[in-house]
């Protein structure tokens, strides 16, 4: 978009109604992807006629009506092609459902309702995961291609490949527009909040490329889950996910240095930490736990996180709890990763030796082989127990793996300091 005030002012309304107008054109249309051309259409409307007329009073309503009489007047020419086609004598399985349009009703609609049922459409699982990404930031974050692109480092052309199949999908497999139903909504729900969390951890610990961070994504992924949390307020989890993101996002600041370098959560300035984050982030944990019954992995991990958020100073971590936490989040939801997590935990609870103990009894797990975390975390045990050369060489093979610049520049780092002592 060009850099004139008005443009700008389109772009921020844009990325605050785009899944609202979108949401309400999917339920009249019942068909996402031509809802989302039609959103568009309007946004172009408006790029080419606001520079003369000025912004309106109320923007979003503006949007929103453009993007309706537009979706009633391609429904109403759906009808009468209908009628011909009834007059010529064809079966049209069009005819049968445009044929009993309510326009009056289309009119009528619960934000909310659409909202959500945009969600879980975005996130239906139907659709690879690498899809349900780039279609929910681009129908529910407001994103374009390029800027989904740019985030996540491939080229536009993918991303815009992506989007397209995915509304191919949806269509062909004529996947409803709504909310499921109570039997199916666990499972879609889980697929709503793994987008969500997905989208946020590429932005706080970046997968490749020259940044440690991509805030921009960490702030599309909170808000996202607020949005999706305000919408099934019943749902503890959804809670869970919000307050886990919230308290991380809360390190952003701390977490780079100024060089753009990784800072480890044990060697941040807690000074920097927004405190405004971290109280968001327990009061949303408390609703999760208000909801009654057992902790989810979400919201384990965000008891886990508060543990963190509380202790004013790193030596006030109460890491005997958190690796209490660790032990019912692997018993939950068991994973090699949480079992790393674990071992770490507990080194900081009862000592390195102890820690180095579990992380050797995932040298052996495939889905580790690769995952620059482990040699690490082994690096960093070694190191503590004063087994320097050890330390370096597990230091190197870790940046060997990882595939962040800022992170390998940290591990090669780590591995000279074990070199130098």
């Amino acid at each position: 978009m060009s850099s004139s005030p008005t443009h700008r002012a389109i772009e921020a309304v844009w990325r605050i109604e785009s899944a609202k107008i979108i949401g309400a054109l999917a339920r009249m249309l019942r068909d996402v992807g031509l809802a989302e051309e039609m959103a568009q259409d309007t946004l172009l409307t408006a790029l080419e006629t606001w520079p003369a007329t000025g912004v309106p009073d109320n923007p979003g309503a503006w949007l929103t009506a453009a993007a309706k009489n537009r979706a009633l007047d391609w429904l109403r020419r759906q009808q009468l092609l209908a009628r011909k086609h009834e007059e010529l004598g064809h079966e049209m399985a069009l005819r049968e459902e445009v044929a009993r349009v309510d326009f009056t009703e289309l009119l009528d609609d619960d934000i909310g309702d659409d909202l959500l049922r945009l969600v879980f459409t975005a996130c239906h699982p139907v659709l690879s995961t690498e899809a349900r990404v780039a279609l929910t930031l681009r129908m529910l974050g407001g994103l374009t291609t390029d800027e989904i692109a740019r985030a996540f480092l491939v080229p536009e052309p993918t991303i815009a490949q992506r989007i397209v199949r995915a509304k191919r999908t949806l269509s062909e497999a004529h996947v409803p527009f709504e909310v499921p139903r109570a039997g199916e909504l666990p499972a879609r729900l889980a697929s709503v909040l793994e987008v969500i969390y997905l989208i946020f951890n590429e932005g706080y610990s970046a997968t490749a490329g020259d940044d440690w961070m991509r805030p921009a994504l960490c702030e599309e992924a909170l808000r996202l889950g607020r949005i999706v949390a305000e919408l099934t307020p019943r749902e503890p989890e959804v809670h869970g996910l919000v307050a886990l993101m919230e308290i991380q996002a809360s390190r952003s600041r701390a977490r780079v240095g100024p060089g753009g370098e990784p800072v480890l959560l044990l060697d941040q300035n807690r000074a920097k930490w927004d405190q405004l984050l971290i109280r968001r982030g327990l009061a949303a944990l408390e609703r999760a736990e208000a909801l009654g019954g057992s902790l989810g992995p979400y919201a384990l991990q965000a008891a886990i996180a508060a543990c963190h958020g509380r202790a004013r100073m790193a030596g006030e971590t109460d890491w005997a709890r958190i690796a209490a936490l660790y032990d019912a989040l692997s018993q939950l939801a068991p994973s090699p990763v949480v079992s790393l997590n674990r071992a770490v935990a507990i080194s900081m609870a009862f000592g390195p030796a102890a820690g180095l103990e579990l992380v050797d009894e995932l040298l052996a797990e495939p889905a580790l082989k690769n995952y620059h975390l482990l040699p690490s975390v082994r690096g960093d045990l070694l190191a503590k127990l004063g087994r320097r050369s050890e330390a370096r060489a597990e230091f190197e093979k870790a940046a060997g793996l990882a595939r962040n610049l800022k992170e390998k520049e940290l591990l090669l780092s780590r591995a000279a300091g074990c070199a130098d002592a």
